[in-house]
């Protein structure tokens, strides 16, 4: 199996379901996220793992050419990014987190973007 067909059926399902958690319980996921981000060890721990998964989708697909294989390079040098930033700067990553958890719309948003985004990763491994 192509590795792009094989991260897009991870990435895909994973991104959906997190949407409908983040829509169908808000204050739920905005409680839990506010404990979370009041850790310097989870945050760290969170940066450990996401830049861990990060490099694995850089060093296996860094594809910069033909379509939609560029959105999961994308969202593996963002994961390095964010990764690096959750273990280099977590004061920052914590303070940004909770300004963006006190805006009511930010789980919507980011909810129905990360579940388009999944739902045209599904397609594109499952379907094409």
């Amino acid at each position: 199996m192509d590795t792009s067909l094989f991260l897009a059926r991870l990435l895909g399902p994973m991104l959906v379901v997190l949407a409908i958690g983040l829509i169908a319980c808000q204050e739920s996921w905005r409680a839990m996220a506010k404990e979370f981000i009041a850790s310097r060890p989870l945050v760290f721990l969170s940066g450990l793992l996401t830049l861990l998964g990060g490099l694995a989708i850089v060093n296996t697909h860094n594809v910069w050419e033909g379509g939609w294989p560029i959105v999961i390079t994308i969202f593996g040098w963002l994961a390095v990014v964010g990764g690096a930033a959750r273990m280099l700067f977590p004061q920052t990553v914590m303070g940004l987190g909770k300004r963006m958890l006190d805006n009511k719309t930010y789980l919507t948003v980011g909810g129905i973007v990360e579940g388009l985004i999944g739902l045209w990763l599904c397609y594109a491994g499952y379907m094409a």
